[in-house]
C-alpha cells in the first residue's frame, strides 16, 4: 500500500483528484478511516476529476449519492449508520457494480463480503497536525 500525506483539506481534494487519473468505470473503491479523517473531501476531488456534476456532500443520512459523469454515473455511499445485513440487502450495491458506474464506498467494512472481487482500498487517518491526512492507497481481493 501506498502512502500519502496531505497537509490541508485542498491538499486531499487535489489528492482525490489525481488518485482518480488511475479510475476507470466499473472500478469499486472501499474507503476506511475515522470520522473526519477526509474520506468526503477525497470524494470531492474523485468526483472533480471523472466530470461528475452535482454538489458533492456525505451521503451520511441519504446513504447514496449518484452524480452523472460522462461515462455514466459515480455513485458515492456511505455506510456508517447501516447496522444490519438486511438493511445492506435493501440497498441494492451490486447493482451499482457495473460498466457504468465508479462506485466508492465509505465504511465499506460492514459489505466486504459482497464487494467484487477486486476493488481499491484507501485508508484515511489522522495525521500530527489537525489538517495533516495519511492516505493509503491499494489494491485488494483476487
Amino acid at each position: 500500500m501506498r502512502v500519502f500525506e496531505t497537509h490541508s483539506a485542498e491538499e486531499t481534494l487535489g489528492a482525490g483528484r489525481s488518485f482518480a487519473a488511475g479510475l476507470r468505470p466499473g472500478d469499486v473503491v472501499a474507503l476506511s478511516g475515522s470520522l473526519g479523517s477526509g474520506k468526503t473531501q477525497f470524494v470531492k476531488g474523485v468526483c472533480v476529476a471523472l466530470g461528475a456534476g452535482g454538489n458533492v456532500s456525505s451521503p451520511t443520512f441519504t446513504i447514496v449519492n449518484e452524480y452523472p459523469a460522462p461515462f455514466g454515473t459515480v455513485v458515492h455511499v456511505d455506510l456508517y449508520r447501516i447496522r444490519s445485513r438486511r438493511e445492506v440487502a435493501e440497498l441494492g450495491l451490486e447493482e451499482y457494480f457495473t460498466d457504468r458506474c465508479v462506485t466508492l464506498i465509505e465504511w465499506p467494512e460492514i459489505v466486504a463480503d459482497i464487494l467484487p472481487a477486486e476493488y481499491v482500498e484507501v485508508r484515511f487517518e489522522h495525521g500530527a497536525g489537525e489538517q495533516d491526512r495519511l492516505i493509503g492507497i491499494g489494491r485488494s481481493g483476487a
